[in-house]
């Protein structure tokens, strides 16, 4: 984990460059390189290893899909979204750039991303980038992310189409879980899987992206500033559907382990260390409380 963490730090550092006009280049940069877990490229190029690609193929990719994430967090942090101040420990992108340059920065790193697959994805296919493509831009947009920040902000005020719980299920699929599918489906892609083993690692993604959304709702209801990197209690402060605040601390913790498990039956057939062990980690948190 350790290892690839640094490799995409490295090729993030080395693909955003500081050029005219800087302020934007370096509120992209800002936030992009702020210390973090790297899940969702190390997940992207873990797949592609796993079945069978050269991880140096899915690079672009992988990278991409963190421009991509980064740029959801740049705008979930803004006054008129989540209203954070802090992001990873240090002060939100707005906070240091204003919050013009900040969504820009992330409209900047949500077209960027794209134009990285397609200027550095050496040795993949035409067919390749275009179905990677087609996929980013499914995902990042009104079918799947930004569909979910919509519901997610109506959810905050009681704006409910569907039921609290198919409204909770949409915003965890759409909002969280769409990243690890996009994830696992650029490596799979990567790799020329095959459509039934795209949907098996889809399903795993789908089924870690809630566990990890739900251990979210639960560290904001139990932890403490420095070990979010984040305000802690927003949810709770603003009235935010969680699954906590839906169906209790108790259920959301048993709801989790039930969802790792699976995920562990998904992949047990493949020789991955990496993603044992991102589930080892997220298991054993919430296991010791």
């Amino acid at each position: 984990m350790k290892e690839l963490i640094r490799k995409v730090d490295e090729k993030l550092d080395e693909y955003m460059q500081i050029t005219y006009p800087e302020d934007i280049f370096k509120a992209m940069k800002y936030t992009l390189m702020l210390p973090g877990k790297r899940l969702r490229p190390i997940m992207c190029l873990e797949t592609a290893r796993v079945l069978g690609a050269d991880i140096e193929l899915a690079f672009p990719a992988a990278c991409a899909l963190e421009m991509l994430h980064v740029q959801s967090l740049i705008h979930d942090d803004l006054p008129c979204m989540d209203n954070d101040d802090f992001r990873r420990g240090k002060p939100s992108n707005h906070k240091v750039f204003g919050e013009a340059n900040a969504v820009l920065a992330g409209d900047a790193l949500l077209t960027f991303a794209p134009q990285l697959i397609i200027e550095k994805s050496k040795g993949l296919s035409s067919e390749q980038i275009v179905r990677l493509l087609h996929e980013y831009t499914k995902f990042a947009g009104a079918y799947g992310l930004i569909a979910g920040q919509v519901v997610d902000i109506e959810s905050e005020g009681g704006k409910l189409v569907k039921s609290p719980s198919e409204t909770l299920d949409f915003i965890h699929i759409n909002k969280t879980a769409v990243l690890f599918r996009l994830a696992v489906r650029m490596g799979a892609i990567i790799a020329n899987a095959s459509d039934e083993i795209i949907e098996k690692f889809d399903n795993f993604a789908k089924k870690f992206g809630l566990a990890f959304q739900i251990y979210d709702d639960i560290m904001d209801e139990i932890s403490t500033f420095e070990e979010l990197g984040k305000t802690v209690g927003k949810d709770k402060n603003s009235g935010k559907l969680t699954y906590v605040s839906l169906y209790g601390l108790d259920v959301a913790k048993n709801r989790f382990r039930v969802l790792i498990k699976e995920c562990y039956a998904i992949i047990e057939e493949y020789d991955s260390s990496i993603l044992k062990e991102i589930l080892d980690k997220l298991n054993g948190r919430i296991g010791s409380i």
